[in-house]
Formats: structure tokens, sequence, C-alpha cells
């Protein structure tokens, strides 16, 4: 079994997923992360100069939106999930709703069909109030065991 499946197991084990999401380079980078708390899993961004992307507005840069809400997604399938399956991305979709301050950043992940082989799942990102998203996205995953 590769690291990365044995800290999956270990995280449906104990509840205890940071130990994952620090395996996982960029999103150590990106510094999130994530809280069940709340019954689902919620991705947090720690706000970091470094992911400024424009810095006269002061906005942050629109490819950690993206790995934000991507990861969150990821995240929200491995969760759900039964099994100890690493999903594949096949495509995300972002759409930038409105510019993202320097402030921590949270979004979560919701299943909306899940296939046989392909699950699509839709991700929400926001700042301070849920109800008023900056970005969101539409991913879709190859799920299927692997032999």
């Amino acid at each position: 079994m590769s690291a990365l499946r044995e800290r999956l197991a270990e995280a449906k084990r104990t509840g205890d997923w940071q130990p994952l999401v620090d395996a996982i380079p960029y999103a150590k980078w990106l510094g999130l992360h994530l809280d069940l708390g709340s019954g689902e899993p919620i991705c947090t961004m720690k706000f970091d100069a470094k992911l400024v992307g424009n810095a006269s507005i002061p906005a942050l840069h629109g490819g950690t939106l993206g790995g934000l809400l991507e990861s969150a997604a990821v995240f929200q399938l491995l969760w759900a999930s039964e099994s100890i399956v690493l999903p594949k991305v096949v495509n995300v979709t972002v759409d930038y709703l409105r510019s993202a301050r320097p402030v921590d950043t949270y979004a979560t992940g919701e299943i909306f069909k899940q296939g046989r082989r392909v699950t699509t799942v839709r991700a929400v990102a926001w700042q301070e109030d849920r109800s008023k998203p900056v970005a969101s996205a539409n991913a879709h995953f190859l799920v299927f065991p692997e032999e």
C-alpha cells in the first residue's frame, strides 16, 4: 500500500485528517487545514502573503483559490467514500465570483452525482460569510477501484 493510501486509511480510522493533508505538497504549501467538527469536511486556507496575486487590490491569486476548491472536492470524496480509493481528476472548472480579500478562506464540497466510474463534485469557497461565495468549482473525478 502506498504511503498516501496508508495515511488515508489512518485518517479514516482515527478521524485525524491533517497528516493526510500535510502529505500533499500543494495542500501543505497552501497551508490547508481540514476541519470535520461540523459534520462535513471544511478546508481552511489560512491567509499568507504568498497567496496574494494582485497586490494593488489586494486579492488572492486565482490559482490558490482553484487549488483550495479542488482540494475541498477531493477531501469530500475521500471523506464520503467507504473504500480507500484515491480519485483521479478528469477536469475542474472554476468560477470566480468576486475578489477574494487577504483573509482566511474556507471551502467545502458536495457530491452531485456518484457514478460507478465518475463522480461530480461541486465546491464553494467563501471568506467571512458563507452566503457570499468568492468562487465555486465543478469537478469530475475517476473513482473506480484500482486492480
